[in-house]
């Protein structure tokens, strides 16, 4: 399996329970390698630009308004099969239907609070990352 680079965030719900130090331990635990971290606080603006796919979505705003309430952590994560591994680390999108042990049943509260963020395909993972990161900053 090659390896790829895929992109994720500690969102605002964990941050401000103090679970970014956990995450990312877990994260680390898994065999992930972090190429870049970040911790921001997105604006509303860099928020619906980051979601720009979701625009017509009835959660929009609801999503935009959430993940620019609070410092999050941005990151570059490298494995084999990053993509696919990642999501499986984070489990599904809703804690309560979360593997045991993932991070989303660890330390979601719900569907719309679970957590992190993860890219879904290459292309989204190429788009999300140099959202937040340029090419010196990944090591």
């Amino acid at each position: 399996m090659s390896t790829e680079t895929t992109f994720a965030i500690i969102k605002p719900d964990a941050v401000e329970k103090n679970l970014a130090g956990a995450i990312l331990a877990h994260i680390e635990k898994a065999g992930f390698v972090v190429r870049g971290a970040k911790r921001v606080h997105l604006s509303k603006k860099q928020a619906e630009g980051f979601y720009a796919e979701h625009r017509e979505r009835g959660f929009f705003g609801e999503l935009t308004t959430f993940m620019s309430r609070g410092p999050v952590y941005v990151l570059a994560l490298e494995a084999p099969g990053a993509i696919a591994k990642w999501r499986e680390t984070m489990g599904a999108t809703d804690p309560a239907q979360a593997a045991d042990g993932t991070i989303r049943k660890l330390f979601g509260a719900s569907k719309g609070e679970n957590a992190t963020h993860g890219s879904d395909s290459p292309a989204a993972a190429a788009r999300e990352i140099s959202y937040f990161f340029g090419a010196f900053e990944l090591i």
